[in-house]
Order: C-alpha cells, then structure tokens, then sequence
C-alpha cells in the first residue's frame, strides 16, 4: 500500500503494519490508522507516527525510556481491554515530540503516552494520573540528567 504524507512523499507500507486507533487521537478523533514511519539511521531515536486516512497528519514520537530514566506506564483495566492487552511484553510505549523553532527545546509528552499493543497492532493515547509526568519534558534536559545516554 502506498502512503502519500507531507513529510515523506510516497511511502510503501504492508497493510498488516497498521495501527488501529479506535477511538482516534485527541483532536484528531475522525483519524483512526496509522503507521510508524522512521528513517533508516539506526542512531536516530525518532519516529513518525504517521497518519494512513490523512497523509498530512504525522506526529514525531519517541520511546521516553530512552531519555528518561525509571519512565513508567501503569496500564489500568479500562486501556487494557480496549487494546486487548494479554501480556505487557507486548505493549510498546511512545511520547509525542514537540520540535520547535530551537531544536534544543524540543519537548515530549510524558503525560499522555502512546499505548501500542504490538501483537494486534491497536493503539490508543492514554492520560496518566501520576503528577511526576507533565506535557513537556524537555528531552535534552533528561539527557543530562542521565549522563548523556
């Protein structure tokens, strides 16, 4: 299947690679599959998560336990029956990336992840009630603390 996306042009992905929100994202309800998108370097942490009905809609992601120690996601009963979680092995965890005119500023959202179920390819962006997490950490600041992981 061949995607058309705004930051990609024309990208071939297999149907079974989509991932299926449901209930859509936050503002962005009426979308409902996507696909992760990367670009080849492996050193390069980011990803896109790319809209399939809407080629113009992509969110830069990233897995938060790259850059932020002890990073945790407590899955309540509620996002684990809508993306039929059997095991958490399963589960992959992303933040979306808000990359401003200053890349040095770019933040992540740890306050509402995005929930993966690898094994059937549903997903969902969850909101934490842990107060530690907010709406933008600033991903190089969370380097440093680790020692520049």
């Amino acid at each position: 299947m061949v995607l058309k996306t705004k930051h990609f042009g024309n990208v071939e992905i297999n149907e079974e690679d989509i991932i299926t929100f449901e209930k859509g994202m936050p503002g962005f309800e009426s979308n409902k599959k996507f696909a992760i998108l990367h670009k080849v370097e492996e050193d390069n942490p980011f990803k896109w998560l790319q809209c399939v009905d809407d080629g113009k809609v992509a969110f830069v992601i990233i897995n938060p336990q790259i850059f932020k120690d002890h990073y945790e996601v407590k899955l309540d009963g509620v996002i684990s029956d809508e993306l039929n979680i059997e095991s958490l092995e399963d589960v992959i965890v992303y933040s979306i990336v808000t990359i401003p005119e200053e890349v040095s500023k770019m933040t992540a959202n740890l306050k509402a992840p995005i929930i993966i179920n690898a094994k059937n390819n549903k997903g969902c962006q969850m909101f934490l009630e842990d107060e530690k997490y907010g709406l933008k950490h600033t991903i190089l600041d969370e380097f440093k603390k680790m020692g520049g992981k």
